[in-house]
């Protein structure tokens, strides 16, 4: 039987006085604030500019991002890279990291399939992702998909109903004082999986472009 407790939450790995995004990345390795660890192959941090102007957050690595060790590095990353550039926005101007660290997953003979992570492992999580917006501060946080929008703008945010706008951090995210970043917005937009099952892929990867060139219209 599965257990009732409440995971410890990553709180008890965060460094106190992180110096950088390295430092934040070699304690992550240790985490244990969920059930999570004990299967995934490995903590998947995020990664790419300390002084991004815009943060992507997804829901969690797949198969291989664990495998890796980085996000956004199988086929949904491929993707995105891909509407990035035809968005126009920088990639040196960008920071990746998703809502959740270790990859949840259901093994099925040898493959392992995707399992969308629990509101437990979202809140157990939820430190490091403070202590990334804490350093990085950056201008704007595209939320990539449902289970990220929920997890910083509320559990009865809906991606259908406002993806490609801008929204004001402040009256919009879930507990605001844990992300002490001035004058930061938030748009939510689909997760680039969404667009590889979709049955129209071509019009799914246009909306994709469309939201994410509201975001580099934003940042200018």
């Amino acid at each position: 039987m599965a257990s009732t407790e409440a995971p410890p939450g990553a709180q008890h790995w965060v460094p106190a006085n992180p110096s950088g995004i390295d430092e934040l990345k070699s304690a992550a390795a240790g985490c244990q604030g969920c059930e999570l660890h004990e299967n995934a192959t490995q903590t998947v941090f995020g990664r790419g500019a300390e002084h991004a102007r815009i943060v992507f957050v997804g829901e969690q690595p797949g198969d291989v991002e664990d495998q890796r060790g980085l996000p956004f590095v199988g086929p949904a990353g491929r993707l995105l890279r891909e509407a990035v550039d035809d968005a126009g926005i920088d990639p040196a101007q960008l920071y990746i990291s998703n809502a959740v660290k270790h990859f949840r997953f259901e093994l099925r003979g040898k493959r392992r399939i995707h399992q969308t992570p629990g509101p437990a492992h979202i809140a157990a999580c939820r430190p490091w992702l403070v202590a990334e917006f804490s350093l990085l501060r950056p201008e704007l946080v595209v939320l990539l998909g449902a289970t990220a929008a929920k997890a910083l703008l509320g559990p009865s945010f809906r991606v259908t109903r406002s993806r490609g706008q801008l929204l004001p951090w402040p009256a919009s995210a879930q507990h605001p004082e844990d992300f002490p970043v001035a004058e930061i917005q938030a748009l939510a937009t689909i997760h680039p999986s969404a667009v590889l099952r979709a049955d129209d892929r071509d019009a799914a990867y246009r909306g994709l472009v469309d939201d994410l060139k509201v975001a580099a219209q934003a940042v200018g």
